[in-house]
């Protein structure tokens, strides 16, 4: 491909259960009419799909796209972006990533709290957090950090 059009730190995340943003840098060097397209599948079978929503920077070239409705289960996704300069493609970026790897948990859900005198203490209880693709609760691992004042 051509120096200085290609993209740095392309990186996605997964959160609130489905949806995914990915994002990346524009090289320093690009053009103003330098112009990026992302596609996306999750299986090596199926054709690439494209963004349908892209994040975009002061000049109008794509940075990112936001999906809504992803589900993890154990897939990979396989990742391309073109480079494109005056509707010419010019460079390809591509990387696979295991799902279930990128998701940002939700925090736990219904956290409760009981402090009595009687027994000098508190109960806490809480229930994990809400996620696609785990179904074990013994998958999660809680800390608590109390703050005493």
């Amino acid at each position: 491909g051509m120096n200085g059009t290609a993209i740095e730190n392309f990186a996605c995340v997964i959160f609130n259960v489905s949806f995914m943003n990915c994002t990346w840098n524009v090289s320093r060097t690009a053009s103003e009419d330098t112009q990026y397209f992302l596609y996306w599948k999750t299986s090596r079978k199926e054709d690439f799909t494209g963004c349908q929503n892209y994040i975009k920077d002061y000049c109008g070239r794509h940075t990112g796209c936001r999906f809504q409705n992803v589900t993890i289960e154990n897939k990979r996704a396989y990742f391309l972006v073109n480079v494109s300069e005056s509707g010419k493609t010019i460079q390809s970026y591509k990387k696979t990533i295991a799902l279930y790897q990128i998701e940002k948990l939700t925090p736990p859900l219904n956290v409760t709290v009981n402090c009595t005198e009687a027994s000098h203490g508190c109960e806490i209880w809480w229930q994990p957090p809400r996620t696609s693709h785990v179904k074990k609760c013994s998958c999660f691992k809680y800390g608590i950090i109390i703050e005493s004042k």
